[in-house]
């Protein structure tokens, strides 16, 4: 049976793939919390992935482990950049996803500057 956007959702780490103008694949592991129907991420507003995605909204994601070895089917979604004020409920889903490991990420995170540095990524199914 394929795997399904709530099966992968449901998985510690997602691999997150985004697409270069040309089409070639570039997978990340990432951590990814539930929110309403998707799922949310934060990330650098400077990263590729999000230059990616400013490009393309097209991504797949997939269960892998925390290298971002693939552990199942990738699944089409849709990527959408948040604005800047979803980042505090973003830090809030990831610290509450995964427990200590994720308060401590938001932490250090927050005082690097992630609520002026970071973006968040809405995930969602393709429908």
């Amino acid at each position: 049976m394929p795997a399904t956007f709530a099966d992968v959702a449901k998985s510690e780490y997602v691999l997150l793939t985004t697409f270069t103008k040309d089409g070639r694949p570039k997978p990340t592991a990432i951590w990814a919390a539930p929110s309403g129907d998707g799922l949310v991420v934060i990330t650098q507003e400077k990263s590729w992935k999000v230059k990616r995605i400013r490009n393309t909204s097209r991504v797949t994601i997939a269960e892998c482990d925390r290298r971002g070895n693939p552990k199942g089917e990738a699944v089409e979604a849709v990527a959408r950049i948040l604005d800047k004020s979803a980042n505090g409920a973003t830090y809030d889903a990831i610290g509450k996803r995964y427990g200590l490991l994720g308060k401590t990420f938001n932490l250090f995170s927050k005082l690097r500057g992630g609520m002026q540095n970071n973006v968040s990524i809405e995930l969602k199914a393709v429908k």
